[in-house]
């Protein structure tokens, strides 16, 4: 080989070396600035925020359910609306409207000839509700506390998974959503400040959020009740929050 072709050969050579040295330099830049970003995107707290608030039922469903029974249905109905008239007495004595009190469907069992062939001393049994829908939910719990005097009455009353006193309902949850949001970010906020004070680090932006479900509770945590039972009841919501960590 001539000279002059050594000289290109060697002058080829040191470039390709030279260009595969800059490449190299060149990917650890990039796997360096990749690693870096992991390395900031993995650098987050996950916090959670509680908000509670204590609230009063706004609406009341009393269900008051009676039975008639008896071998002639046209004397049980003389019968139901006897009852029906003792009980809008004693609802609209104790200050209900007539638009707070409603009739509800009738259920009529028929026994025939009974089991066996043997026929029930009384053939029919017609149950009849009246719904008590008031915003008075006051009211209704004390009302609902002196039924005894339909009883005093002669009214049969039924207690059953339809009518087992009143519902005490929460309706305005929406209204204080924004305000409950709000408190549950800041205690979130709060809380994800004092790690990074921990850590000596640097809280970012936030990362994910999620607002988190709002459960109305009872405010008074007894066995086997229902919030639906009391007027008063607790709303809280979880928020949980992850925010950047910087150095």
């Amino acid at each position: 080989m001539a000279f002059g072709d050594r000289s290109v050969g060697v002058a080829a050579g040191f470039l390709s070396a030279l260009l595969v040295a800059a490449g190299i330099v060149a990917a650890g830049w990039f796997v360096g600035e990749g690693f870096e970003a992991g390395r900031q995107d993995t650098s987050f707290v996950t916090v959670k925020g509680l908000a509670e608030q204590e609230v009063q039922a706004d609406l009341a469903l009393w269900p008051i359910k009676f039975q008639v029974t008896g071998n002639d249905l046209a004397l049980i109905q003389e019968n139901i609306d006897l009852n029906l008239e003792t009980i809008s007495r004693f609802l609209t004595s104790a200050g209900f409207s007539g638009d707070e009190i409603q009739r509800q469907s009738v259920q009529v069992q028929d026994y025939g000839m009974g089991y066996g062939g043997q026929r029930p001393e009384e053939r029919y049994s017609v149950a009849q509700s009246v719904l008590v829908r008031s915003t008075d939910v006051g009211r209704v719990a004390d009302v609902s506390r002196r039924v005894g005097e339909l009883l005093r009455q002669g009214i049969v009353l039924q207690q059953d998974w339809q009518a087992m006193g009143p519902t005490y309902l929460f309706t305005e949850l929406n209204d204080i959503k924004p305000a409950m949001i709000a408190e549950a970010t800041a205690a979130a906020r709060q809380a994800a400040d004092q790690f990074a004070q921990d850590s000596g680090a640097t809280l970012g932006g936030i990362r994910t959020a999620d607002q988190g479900v709002f459960q109305i509770l009872p405010r008074d945590q007894i066995a086997g009740a229902s919030e639906s039972d009391q007027i008063f009841k607790t709303v809280r919501v979880v928020s949980t929050i992850s925010y950047y960590l910087e150095d």
